[in-house]
């Protein structure tokens, strides 16, 4: 569920500048300038992408921070997040079972029964995606879990590799037992795309190619 609501003033003790940039770059930046900060001091990340919301809430989650809650200005989103102590903290996880693009290619060319779950944002999957992708964002896809079976094969795709190991790691506290994140995303996607664009009048289908 979308979490952007008003706040007062809130006093940050570092203010990230990650506009007009896209995933994987302003959870990178992220980290990085988190080091710098002492335990229990605030950090504010300005950024224009909107899935940086669920990747925010979804990294805070994986590492120990503290999201605080995020406040939209035109077209910023404020994300305020706290440095947690060293016992509050922990190591990074990833979620353990990966395949690569090539890899899931060659299942799809196969007719191999799988679900390709797609978690960016509908811009990103309007403009190309896997063919036969399911569009669920990050943001919304533990509202959603009920859509899904727990022993399904679930092929989770994001652009580079990161939003879509967050939804693994989420799939799996859940129960799914059967969950892979394809490695590189659609990054490293260079088989057949497809998409589908609203026009007045009617939609746009393209070919296939790579999608960058």
């Amino acid at each position: 569920m979308k979490e952007v609501f008003e706040l007062p003033e809130i006093k940050a003790n570092q203010t990230l500048d990650c506009k007009g940039l896209a995933c994987p770059m302003p959870i990178v930046k992220t980290k990085k300038a988190m080091d710098q900060l002492e335990a229990g001091q605030v950090m504010e990340v300005q950024a224009t992408d909107k899935g940086s919301l669920a990747d925010i809430q979804g990294w805070a989650r994986n590492t120990g921070h503290q999201y605080l809650g995020t406040v939209e200005e035109g077209n910023v989103l404020k994300h305020y997040l706290r440095k947690s102590s060293p016992n509050e903290a922990r190591d990074e996880k990833k979620h353990p079972h990966v395949v690569s693009a090539e890899e899931l290619q060659r299942k799809l060319a196969a007719g191999e029964k799988l679900t390709v779950l797609d978690v960016r944002e509908p811009a990103e999957y309007a403009f190309g995606r896997i063919p036969g992708a399911v569009s669920i964002p990050l943001g919304e896809l533990a509202s959603r879990i009920h859509e899904w079976n727990r022993d399904d094969e679930i092929h989770i795709v994001c652009r580079t590799g990161n939003r879509s190991d967050l939804a693994c790691q989420l799939l799996a506290e859940k129960g799914f037992t059967n969950v892979k994140n394809v490695e590189a995303g659609m990054y490293g996607w260079t088989g057949p795309t497809e998409k589908r664009l609203s026009k007045k009048g009617g939609t746009q289908d393209g070919g296939s190619g790579r999608t960058e």
